[in-house]
């Protein structure tokens, strides 16, 4: 119940999330929007380690690992993931972040030699599937120019560049490494680099101080960072990276719901199935072998018997 709980979670939040991003747009710089965003985050989540009394200190080799955290999720790959976005629809910069479901799986075999089912690698090609149906009235528009190419060669390189801070975070929890710890040191970091990056690029630091630019901050920075990464590296200690990255299959399925209330989104027939294949490719993740195996033995018995 509690890994359902968390996977609930992590796909409502990341999946309203892009809502909340459309509202930080034009005026401050999207690099700078990032550093407000994991600074606050940073902050919050500090606080609350040392309202809980957590252990906050560890060697120069760990500190390394939250170096590498930082950079791998709380820092270039929102940097190169927004970068792509100025040569990509908003479809083809979803189904290039789900083919994370896929590099988890590989990375997760590399890194750490773990065997993994063959339902997985089928759920997680049904779900990248699903994505591809979802947007492909988007798809069929697409002009495959130089620019888009190098926008998607970006994305899948930011994607990457994520999955393997989710290596990062399986790798921290397998050395009892708290995950509040692990992303107050990281979130920390991560806001140091930025805002490096934001002054060597030139970028100033204004702010915008309308109530949708305040209050989409503050979302992104409680719920979308703090609350979520927390939800999601819990989900990849307690039931793998190949498991828990299907969330990511989920978030447009979210976001397709939400852009219908708030922006009249019109569902067809590629809609509905991409909804469906989707769906079957996360129950196949989550379901044991056993359970399906016993699933289809129950009911092709039953339905032979009263065929005969």
């Amino acid at each position: 119940m509690k890994n359902t709980l968390l996977y609930l979670v992590t796909v409502l939040i990341w999946g309203s999330t892009w809502l909340a991003i459309e509202f930080q747009l034009g005026v401050v710089a999207p690099e700078v929007s990032l550093v407000y965003r994991f600074g606050l985050a940073a902050l919050l989540m500090w606080g609350y380690c040392w309202y809980r009394k957590l252990p906050m200190q560890y060697d120069l080799r760990q500190h390394a690992f939250f170096m590498l955290l930082a950079l791998c999720n709380f820092g270039f790959n929102y940097l190169v993931l927004y970068w792509a976005q100025a040569y990509l629809t908003s479809a083809l910069a979803s189904i290039a972040f789900s083919t994370m479901l896929l590099m988890n799986i590989v990375n997760t075999r590399l890194f750490f030699g773990q065997p993994i089912a063959g339902r997985i690698y089928w759920g997680a090609l049904l779900g990248i599937a699903g994505i591809v149906l979802l947007f492909w009235q988007d798809l069929q528009q697409l002009d495959l120019s130089n620019k888009v190419l190098v926008g998607l060669l970006m994305a899948l390189a930011g994607t990457l560049i994520a999955s393997f801070g989710n290596m990062v975070s399986v790798r921290n929890s397998k050395r009892q490494v708290g995950v509040l710890q692990g992303n107050a040191w990281g979130m920390l970091y991560g806001t140091l680099v930025l805002a490096v990056v934001s002054v060597l690029s030139g970028a100033s630091f204004s702010f915008d101080y309308r109530a949708p630019y305040v209050i989409s901050l503050l979302y992104l920075a409680i719920f979308g960072t703090v609350v979520a990464f927390a939800c999601y590296f819990v989900l990849l200690k307690n039931i793998g990276p190949q498991k828990a990255s299907y969330v990511i299959v989920l978030f447009p399925l979210v976001a397709v719901a939400l852009s219908s209330w708030f922006e009249d989104f019109q569902w067809n027939g590629f809609t509905l199935w991409g909804f469906l294949l989707v769906l079957c490719g996360n129950g196949l993740v989550l379901t044991p072998y056993s359970r399906i195996r016993s699933w289809l033995a129950t009911n092709v018995f039953v339905g032979q018997r009263k065929l005969n």
